[in-house]
């Protein structure tokens, strides 16, 4: 049961995580919150912007602040899925006599940085699916279990598109969400530029372990989550779809393919750190409506009408926000 000294204490430690990123990344706030939302929840977060945005920086300054290993992917076309999974090398002992030994790849850490991950093949994508979901490596017919806390940050260039391969449907369903990392206002450029005079390199310390991670994604669980909003998020996630029950004239105008059922559980695990940031005990329909952006846009399938329009999927998303909102809020 979780009582008022753990919201308290879950509370506290959110701020001086977010206190201590601040020392390193300039602005980008929702991404910071959206990013550490993903990580107490469980999650996984696929991260769009131009180069030179602090998207690397975010993730070494996040290994700082949790005091755990860091590994930075970078994806090419000719990156093998061995580059990232591990393979097994052939090695000699003393006697001469030759045994297969393991030799893990990139991938055996606690916070993983795909950078640019549209760059690299489908196959060496792929390789990345088991260890989101399951959290284990699968090589050579062996499953190996990642250490945990386990967390991907993904990024992709959204300008770039020559050489690429977009994600398909399957993986970025397996992101809990898609933060757009904006450019920073002049003042926020300015003081990137000073405090990158003085040193290059991360401030931040540590203000989390991984245990007390994993024990803040317990807390989180525990949060109770009541029947409307349940219900509230539910509705949100179907009315993304055109042809169903609960569709919204947004979605049969400009959507192709609706959100999956993991948009809803996304939505309810996200609500619970959130509220618990907030410091309240329970998640409010408030805390639905400001996640369905991260959550949806990556889920959403736009049709030609969208693009004809020019509609982006943000646009779609708050157009069902308060579709949704007026139409049921009251019904509930």
């Amino acid at each position: 049961m979780v009582t008022e000294k753990d919201i308290e204490q879950f509370s506290k430690q959110c701020a001086n995580i977010f206190e201590q990123v601040s020392r390193d990344v300039i602005g980008q706030k929702e991404v910071v919150q959206g990013t550490i939302i993903a990580m107490i929840a469980g999650g996984n977060v696929l991260l769009e912007g131009v180069p030179g945005v602090g998207k690397t920086r975010l993730v070494r300054s996040l290994g700082r602040v949790f005091d755990l290993p860091f590994s930075r992917i970078q994806f090419t076309p000719d990156l093998m899925p061995a580059d990232v999974t591990g393979t097994n090398i052939i090695v000699k002992d003393e006697n001469g006599n030759s045994s297969f030994q393991f030799q893990a790849g990139p991938i055996f850490s606690n916070i993983i940085l795909a950078d640019e991950i549209n760059r690299a093949t489908p196959k060496t994508q792929s390789a990345l699916l088991e260890a989101m979901q399951e959290h284990t490596v699968t090589v050579m017919g062996v499953s190996r279990k990642l250490a945990e806390p386990f967390f991907v940050l993904a990024t992709q260039n959204p300008i770039e598109q020559d050489g690429t391969y977009p994600l398909p449907e399957a993986q970025m369903d397996r992101f809990m969400f898609k933060l757009i990392v904006p450019d920073p206002s002049l003042e926020e450029l300015m003081a990137i530029v000073n405090m990158t005079q003085k040193t290059m390199a991360e401030v931040a310390e540590c203000a989390c372990t991984g245990e007390q991670l994993l024990k803040m994604r317990e807390t989180a669980n525990q949060i109770p989550v009541a029947e409307e909003v349940l219900k509230y998020a539910m509705i949100m996630t179907a009315a993304t779809h055109p042809d169903g029950d609960c569709s919204t004239d947004a979605a049969k105008k400009y959507i192709r393919v609706g959100a999956s059922p993991r948009a809803g559980q996304a939505l309810i695990s996200a609500g619970k750190v959130l509220a618990l940031i907030k410091g309240r005990f329970n998640v409010a329909y408030s805390d639905i409506e400001e996640l369905a952006y991260p959550v949806l846009r990556h889920r959403i399938k736009m049709n030609f009408e969208a693009i004809a329009d020019r509609v982006s999927p943000d646009e779609v998303i708050k157009m069902i926000v308060e579709e949704v909102g007026a139409k049921y809020k009251k019904k509930i």
